[in-house]
């Protein structure tokens, strides 16, 4: 999918959405260009394909998707698939969204979780 392609799916799921999931959401959903490596990345191999930010004293509430690191995780799938994927990376950073208003840490520590499971997996030992 293009760049133009995935922001245009993004806007079209989004409007398909309840407004009330969107509350608070001030700074929006923002499709950036780059390609984002997570900090733990063992051998280059764990990019982020979305982050939820919450900036108190700046920006606000908002979503990044990282175009290049969708299209790294799934450029290589049929379009279908992509879109179903790029879905469910839109309603997971949703959902940090909506625990976060609601004080809620589950999906925080099932991402920890995660991350500490991959960690295990390559390097072996927990972290």
């Amino acid at each position: 999918m293009t760049y133009e392609e995935v922001q245009k799916f993004l806007g079209e799921t989004s409007d398909g959405l309840p407004g009330d999931i969107f509350k608070s959401l001030n700074g929006g959903i923002i499709l950036a260009p780059e390609t984002k490596l997570h900090p733990q990345s063992i051998g280059n191999d764990l990019v982020i394909n979305g982050e939820y930010h919450f900036e108190p004293y700046g920006l606000g509430r908002y979503i990044v998707l990282y175009y290049g690191s969708l299209i790294r995780s799934f450029g290589r799938m049929p379009m279908e698939r992509q879109k179903l994927k790029i879905k469910e990376v839109l309603y997971h950073e949703l959902t940090h969204h909506l625990e976060h208003m609601a004080g809620d840490k589950t999906l925080e520590k099932k991402d920890a979780a995660d991350l500490n499971a991959y960690k295990q997996k390559r390097t072996g030992r927990d972290e």
